[in-house]
């Protein structure tokens, strides 16, 4: 937080605009439509309030079939449990970790699914060229889940704007926060009528309280739609210093064999919400579980990559489609390692967190 979102904080708290709703709520939209390059969108409490709002928007019901990478945050599946449709979860590409695409379109020839929720992994923009064209192809909704790459690019454009709909988070540990809250974007106009509508209990526009449809509380508060404006006007500073922060991770590991950062996609650039990257035990002789603990001794915070869905006590049974006989998604789980990113990192903090994993290396 800084002086930005300090100040206009202040004018909403001034103002006694407190409830959801208000002038800030009204600029945060246009201000981040703009950023995104989108017509429309719709401030609501949480990315996964924006997710479900997409699901309903986009007629997911009891029994649909709905695709979704198996390596992300149980939000993206729980949305579509809350429709009471069917996931159907698929693996990851081994170098990008975004969805695999051979496993999106074996999924889609024989499923014939409804929707699909790519998911921009830790800041990495999914191939949205080649998904789109395969989805047209086959009428699959596209629901984009940017929820961790605001700031983000694929090709030139910015994640959160491809597919019918697209979703944001300011979740606390988002590259931008509102402490909590999130955002549905789209092109389409009636989308976000909606989504306005139903987010504010679906209350007809009547004198009285007059309700037709089920509705929800999940619009935006103006106190909260204030604070993300200030983070807005520094978004740009905020995805400079995570890719620096990666940038220094990477140069300081690069001798380490078994050290393996997630890579690349050359179609695109990450905002680098988390520096992730594997361990491979065999050729290092320490596990990422040993980094975790020798970090935390330091009261420093380290954690393994998503578990993915498909091995989760609650999603037991869904099915789950590799395109390969390899369960990409399972490993990068057993290897995977999140280091601390927050763009509030300093070098000092950071070269501590660096020469206590060299160290537990070179032991």
């Amino acid at each position: 937080m800084g002086a930005k979102e300090r100040n206009l904080l202040t004018n909403a708290f001034d103002s006694n605009w407190i409830a959801p709703l208000g002038p800030h709520v009204d600029k945060f939209e246009y201000e981040m439509a703009e950023y995104l390059g989108v017509k429309h969108t719709a401030a609501l409490s949480s990315g996964s309030s924006a997710l479900h709002l997409a699901l309903i928007i986009a007629g997911i019901k009891e029994g649909d079939k709905v695709l979704c990478p198996s390596l992300t945050f149980a939000a993206t599946a729980n949305a579509i449990m809350y429709q009471k449709a069917q996931p159907i979860f698929l693996d990851s590409n081994p170098d990008t970790w975004v969805v695999c695409f051979n496993a999106l379109e074996k999924a889609i020839k024989k499923h014939k699914p409804k929707a699909f929720i790519p998911v921009d992994l830790y800041g990495q923009s999914c191939d949205y060229d080649a998904i789109m064209t395969l989805c047209n192809q086959h009428n699959v909704i596209v629901i984009e889940d940017a929820a961790e790459a605001l700031g983000a690019d694929y090709k030139d454009k910015k994640c959160g704007s491809f597919g019918e709909m697209g979703i944001l988070s300011f979740n606390g540990n988002k590259i931008i926060t509102t402490s909590g809250g999130g955002m549905l974007a789209s092109n389409n106009e009636e989308h976000i009528k909606k989504a306005q509508f139903l987010s504010t209990q679906a209350r007809e526009p009547l004198v009285h309280y007059e309700h037709k449809e089920l509705g929800y509380n999940y619009r935006m508060s103006n106190l909260l739609a204030a604070v993300g404006r200030g983070q807005l006007e520094v978004i740009e500073d905020r995805v400079s210093a995570r890719r620096s922060i990666f940038n220094r991770y990477e140069k300081a590991f690069s001798r380490i064999d078994g050290f393996t950062f997630m890579q690349k996609a050359d179609y695109g650039k990450s905002n680098r919400w988390l520096t992730t990257l594997t361990v491979d035990e065999k050729i290092t002789r320490i596990s990422r579980t040993q980094i975790i603990n020798a970090l935390e001794k330091d009261d420093i915070e380290a954690r393994p990559v998503w578990k993915p869905m498909h091995l989760q006590p609650y999603y037991k049974g869904y099915e789950y489609v590799m395109a390969v006989d390899e369960d990409v998604s399972k490993k990068l789980f057993y290897d995977g390692l999140c280091l601390p990113s927050g763009s509030s990192l300093s070098e000092i903090d950071q070269n501590r967190i660096i020469d206590i994993i060299l160290n537990c290396v070179d032991e």
